[in-house]
This record gives C-alpha cells, structure tokens and sequence, in this order.
C-alpha cells in the first residue's frame, strides 16, 4: 500500500500556504480558482491535504480538491492548536502553520471529508445566506427602535423590507430546490415528522448535518456537540461538559427542544422526569436535544421506522 504524502494547507482570503515535502519550506499559492489549479499540479503523489476550518475561506479549495479525487480533510483549529502545544511549539506563522498541518495529518491521519453533492451545496449555501440575513434584521430592529428622526425611521423601514424580500427569495429557493430532489424531499419531511422540528429546523439540521442516517448510536451528539464530557479523576467525579460540535445546527435544535419538551408526546414526559429529579432546566433541555438528534438519525437511516403516537 502506497504511503500516504499528507500535505498541510494554511488558508487565509487572499492565499494558501502549502507545505510540499519536496521543497525545503512552504509555497504560496493565491486562493483562488487559478491557484487551486496550480496547487493540484504540484501535489505530489498520493497526497491527502489536511487544512482547518477556517470561517468558509476554505469552502472552494475543499471542492477542488475533490472534484479532482484528492482526499482532503477539514479540522477543526483548536484540535490543531491542542497539537501544537503538545508539541511544545509556540511559534506561529503562516509556513509554520503548514507544517504543523502536515504533521498533524501524519500523526493523527484525519479522515477525508465526504464530497457534498451539487444539491447540497447549494441546499448549504442557501440556508446560511438565510441565517445571515435573518441575524441582519435582527441586528436591524435592535439598531434602529430609539430612532426619532422621520428620516432614519424611513430608511430603516426599507432596509427592513429589503432583508425581508431577500429572506422570501432564499426561502423560495430552497423549497423549489428540495421539491425538485426525491432524496432531499424525503429527508426534509422525515425529519418534520419529530413534533419540534419545523421547515426551517430541517433545512439546518440537514444541511449542517450531512453525515444523519450514516451515523451509530452515540456518533449524532458527538457531531452536534451535545454529548457530555466526563471530568473525572481518581476519586472525583467531575460535572459533565458539553464541548464543540457544529454549533449552527446546534442552536437550531436548541430551539427545537424547547417545544419539544412542552409538546413532544415521548420528550415531554421525559423533560418533566428530568426536571422532577433535580436536573437543572438547561441540563433536561440539553438531553431533549441528544434524544432529538439520535432520533433524526435513526428515522433516516430507517425508513420503515414509526414514530409512537
């Protein structure tokens, strides 16, 4: 079996950093479409690139890399940050930070990022357009409630409209989108069949979370970032954290668990049980929260499963 040449990639807007093992330290390419082509010609091979996550600055060197069959995986900064320090380096630059990339691929061998299908990345880029220009009107309404002067009042009235007419558009978009797609039609009214989920909760969740259906038991909160952390040593049992994950999807079912544990036939009761035995409110809702993901997971991986009435 070929060894694997594991290649750490430092992204930032306007250029990557890359650290080719045939040449003695890292070489700049623009982030672009031109340099991406330029960085597959000078991949060597058998290369696996290793990048993090970098705030979507690394969204189209992802798909280029994978559209020409490069294995690529996407980690998250404070796992390499962790390995840095386990490393006893300090020093950060951007050559620095390939290397220590590459390192971390050849130590840790990262899995490969499933390739999102055409559908789903634009299914993606919709739903978060939507989630910005909803935190805009609100940002909106805060800014502008003290305004008195006639004039400032009128134009926030039409900024407001135009955010307003710009969220419809995106909406109606991602419902043609989804109508249009047996597969992701599917997903969106499965997941809808969980008393706490709504349209906008399953546009997330599935977006965010395209790994739901493929998933085992345990794997779901982990992803989502609800999975408690044990903080114990020796003796002491330390109080249980919940730590990482992906956090849009997160705030979305956080919402979701609070009507689920009003109205949701099975989490409700379960809600109240928590609470009943001295859970705090926020501990109950974080658990409605595991059992809301692990079940969205198991309804999709098992189409003839039937939700209790």
């Amino acid at each position: 079996m070929p060894a694997i040449n594991y290649v750490g990639v430092d992204l930032s807007k306007p250029e990557m950093v890359v650290d080719l093992s045939a040449e003695a330290k890292p070489r700049a390419f623009s982030n672009d479409a031109n340099g991406h082509a330029a960085l597959l010609a000078a991949l060597p091979a058998d290369a696996h690139v290793v990048c993090e996550s970098t705030g979507g600055y690394q969204s189209a060197l992802v798909r280029a890399l994978q559209k020409a069959g490069v294995p690529v995986s996407v980690v998250l900064p404070g796992r390499v940050r962790a390995f840095a320090r386990a490393r006893g380096l300090r020093a950060k630059t951007d050559p620095i930070d390939a290397r220590l990339l590459t390192a971390f691929g050849q130590a840790m061998a990262p899995a490969a990022a499933a390739p999102l299908s055409n559908a789903h990345d634009e299914l993606q880029q919709l739903a978060r357009a939507r989630r910005d220009l909803v935190a805009q009107l609100n940002d909106e309404a805060s800014r502008t409630e003290h305004f008195t002067l006639p004039c400032l009042q009128q134009q926030a009235q039409e900024r407001r409209a135009l955010l307003q007419r710009q969220i419809r558009d995106i909406e109606k978009r991602l419902r043609a989108l989804i109508a249009a797609d047996p597969a992701w039609r599917w997903k969106a009214e499965r997941a809808q069949e969980v008393c706490g989920i709504g349209e906008v909760s399953a546009w997330t969740v599935l977006t965010e979370l395209p790994e739901l259906g493929q998933l085992e038991r345990g794997e779901p909160a982990g992803l989502l970032g609800v999975a408690p952390d044990p903080q114990d040593s020796g003796p002491r049992r330390g109080h249980r954290h919940i730590s990482g994950g992906r956090s849009h999807a997160r705030k979305v079912l956080y919402m979701a668990a609070l009507t689920a544990s009003h109205h949701n036939p099975v989490l409700a009761p379960f809600y109240q049980r928590l609470v009943a035995r001295g859970k705090p409110k926020l501990v109950a809702l974080t658990a409605v929260m595991r059992k809301l993901i692990e079940l969205l997971n198991r309804l999709l991986a098992e189409p003839h499963f039937k939700l209790a009435q």
